[in-house]
């Protein structure tokens, strides 16, 4: 499916719901969901992921450019929302990826239909529980001190983004998306119970990539995720934290590009 170059975003109405949708590059449909900053919009993988693929980066309502809509209330919705995406676009054998946040919501729109995917890859992504009520499978992003939380997301801290002199409109993107974060996913905290255990119905090649020193969901989460998807493969970026498309975005291509064009 070729298409033009286009790096605005769009408005598409998906059943009412208003949602800006960014598209880039010629080639096969990969629909690219983001981690909950969303600070892989415009970012170094998607320039070289258009090389080979036509790169679709929607933001979910309160996300990014697209405007709120309170009839949505969980990831779950947002799911349903990106299958009707790509109804509305009459895509197919789409390439899924999604990373954190964005793997969580791939994975559920997996769970729910695999009628027009091709492959899925899921990077550091959220969304089960593998431990009992007591254990934290996910550490809190909104507690963790500065320090601490840049140590956990980054194999190199100093990666850390500096938000004092950040442009002051990118700062702003990104607390809109974490407050967004907040509606969509504090209760239960970054995770659906029932997903693990419909994991099964995911019947499509499926790639689950981690940084192995993520601190916050730990490779160990990673291989549970794996093992819970029949067939799926599962493959560390050594020296990478919880965001390995940003830290090492050539490798995280690389990476992406040999599985998802097979």
């Amino acid at each position: 499916m070729d298409v033009s170059l286009t790096q605005s975003p769009s408005v598409m109405t998906l059943n009412g719901i208003d949602v800006a949708v960014t598209r880039q590059g010629s080639g096969a449909p990969l629909l690219l969901l983001t981690n909950e900053d969303g600070t892989e919009a415009g970012s170094k993988l998607v320039d070289l992921l258009a090389k080979d693929f036509e790169v679709i980066v929607p933001d979910a309502p309160g996300f990014g450019a697209s405007p709120d809509d309170e009839r949505l209330t969980n990831v779950d919705d947002i799911a349903y929302l990106y299958l009707d995406l790509i109804d509305h676009l009459k895509l197919r054998d789409v390439r899924l990826v999604g990373f954190s946040l964005g793997g969580w919501i791939a994975a559920e729109m997996a769970t729910k239909s695999c009628q027009n995917l091709g492959r899925i890859a899921l990077v550091d992504s959220y969304g089960i529980k593998i431990g009992g009520p007591y254990d934290r499978d996910i550490a809190d992003i909104y507690v963790l001190p500065r320090d601490d939380l840049a140590a956990r997301t980054y194999g190199d801290p100093s990666r850390a983004p500096d938000f004092a002199t950040m442009d002051e409109a990118a700062v702003r993107v990104i607390a809109r998306n974490r407050l967004a974060t907040v509606r969509y996913c504090w209760e239960p905290y970054m995770h659906n119970p029932k997903l693990l255990g419909r994991l099964h119905r995911i019947s499509v090649p499926t790639f689950v990539v981690w940084g192995e020193k993520d601190g916050i969901v730990t490779p160990a989460y990673g291989r549970a995720y794996a093992a819970a998807i029949p067939g799926a493969v599962f493959e560390t970026m050594a020296g990478a934290g919880h965001l390995p498309q940003l830290e090492q975005p050539e490798r995280a291509a690389a990476m992406l590009r040999d599985f998802l064009k097979n």
